[in-house]
């Protein structure tokens, strides 16, 4: 049974674990302003949020596409559509009048979306600039208007949001009619929910051999109905597969349910990796980041997956167990044996995600090359991380994707460049090497010539990132 609260009201269903939040709020409960647009997580028309208690009591709420979150993740937590954010008698939110007053709904299909999204934004404790309103619809789409009228409508709401005290936020929201008086209540409602699923979890048996589900963005595109029809074993909210830390022997540890925006808004990895911010936004929309998990992306087995050729680079490794036998770490470049093909035993789960990390001065950088710039597949991506001294390359590592049947460590690039002076004869001979360690094939993402060339590009943006007073594109070309 699961149990959670779905806007002012407290749920109590027996509907599988593994069906979507979106069909149980229209289906289950009827409310039909969520929408059903692509049931792939691209267009924002289910877009809700999902109130979740933090370890200090508070209530953070994000936005997540309904067509992909497992209905078990809502467990213990605040699910809130369109129909539960507006006062008595059809009054408009602020959000809502902003969009009818700057023209951001034709059609109307994708208003919803846009309106709750723009709504959790409101809701962030962190302060409201341009950038962070943009950055809060990256993850939905409108075919009608051409998005300004909905640029100007994030930008006047944006204006109202200064007055926006930092502390007892949603007292403030409530006084405003952004949200409904309710919102004051949820945080006690799920304290006492919280304690009464303990004391229920406490008196149940460890499930096994259960299909495996994390934040859904891969499984639920795939294979939904086969994740509807069987027993599943959610691991997004399981404490021990959360948080990012960094150990005495200078590893840093992901959990392997740590999700692309634990990456993003962790102090660490941005204090390691000073670009993350732009990188994550290639990755995928607030949303999906909201959702979807590192060791889910690496599971996924794509031979383009984002976070793997990140960490590819970074000569990660992967530590996975099995019930009654103990765990064992693989390398992240071993765990490929072919196309979606993994070395790991059915049973085992992945625990967790290891790198070193880089050391001051030490140089990264992801590349990401798609159809859209934001929210889309890649052609092909890749990363590099590069240690280098008086203009002298130590060490490196490339890793490159949508060019092989796996994501690939272009391990003969990489050892070839250590110890090799940084020049543009260096680039080319390093490029004509990495030509030799892929296989790309045409497929809609692109042919093989373009895909080849793309590589050869990339390695010259990871080149030029690292070295503009060395290099120059006309030089390289």
């Amino acid at each position: 049974m699961l149990h959670f609260y779905l806007n002012n009201q407290r749920i109590r269903t027996d509907q599988p674990a593994g069906s979507t939040l979106l069909d149980f709020v229209r289906y289950q409960q009827h409310l039909k302003g969520t929408k059903i647009g692509c049931r792939e997580g691209d267009c924002g028309a289910c877009t809700v949020l999902v109130g979740e208690l933090q370890p200090d009591g508070s209530l953070q709420y994000q936005s997540m596409t309904s067509c992909l979150t497992p209905l078990g993740n809502a467990q213990g937590k605040h699910i809130v559509t369109v129909e539960g954010i507006n006062a008595a008698a059809g009054t408009l939110t602020p959000v809502q009048q902003a969009i009818v007053q700057e023209g951001g709904s034709q059609c109307g299909f994708c208003t919803v979306g846009f309106v709750m999204s723009l709504t959790g934004h409101s809701m962030s404790s962190k302060p409201a600039t341009t950038e962070t309103g943009l950055a809060a619809i990256d993850g939905n789409i409108c075919r009608c208007t051409g998005y300004k009228s909905l640029e100007r409508a994030t930008a006047q709401l944006t204006a109202q949001l200064a007055e926006r005290p930092a502390s007892n936020v949603v007292d403030w929201l409530s006084e405003k009619q952004f949200v409904p008086t309710y919102f004051k209540d949820i945080p006690a409602r799920l304290q006492a929910l919280k304690a009464e699923l303990q004391n229920q979890a406490s008196n149940q048996q460890p499930a096994t051999n259960n299909q495996l589900l994390g934040g859904g963005t891969d499984l639920l595109v795939q294979r939904p109905e086969h994740v509807r029809a069987v027993p599943v074993q959610l691991l997004y909210d399981q404490p021990d597969l959360r948080g990012i830390r960094r150990e005495a022997d200078g590893r840093v540890v992901l959990g392997a349910a740590t999700t692309a925006e634990n990456l993003r808004s962790s102090p660490l990895m941005q204090e390691l990796f000073p670009g993350l911010h732009g990188y994550m936004k290639l990755v995928s929309s607030t949303p999906i980041r909201n959702m979807g998990t590192v060791a889910g992306n690496f599971i996924n087995a794509s031979p383009i997956g984002d976070l793997t050729i990140f960490f590819l680079a970074l000569n990660a490794t992967v530590t996975v167990g099995a019930l009654g036998r103990p765990s064992r770490e693989i390398p992240l470049r071993e765990l490929y044996s072919g196309y979606k093909t993994l070395t790991k035993t059915a049973d085992e789960q992945v625990l967790d995600i290891r790198f070193t990390a880089p050391q001051p001065g030490d140089l990264f950088n992801f590349e990401k090359v798609s159809k859209r710039t934001h929210l889309d597949i890649a052609s092909v991506n890749s990363a590099m991380w590069l240690r280098a001294d008086n203009g002298f390359v130590q060490e490196a590592r490339v890793s490159a994707g949508g060019v092989g049947p796996t994501p690939l460590l272009l391990a003969r690039t990489s050892a070839y460049l250590a110890g090799k002076e940084i020049t543009a004869d260096t680039v080319a001979a390093a490029h004509e090497i990495a030509q030799t360690e892929i296989s790309p094939i045409s497929d809609a993402r692109g042919t093989v010539e373009y895909k080849r060339l793309l590589l050869r590009q990339l390695l010259f943006a990871h080149f030029l990132q690292f070295f503009p007073e060395r290099l120059s594109f006309r030089e390289l070309v």
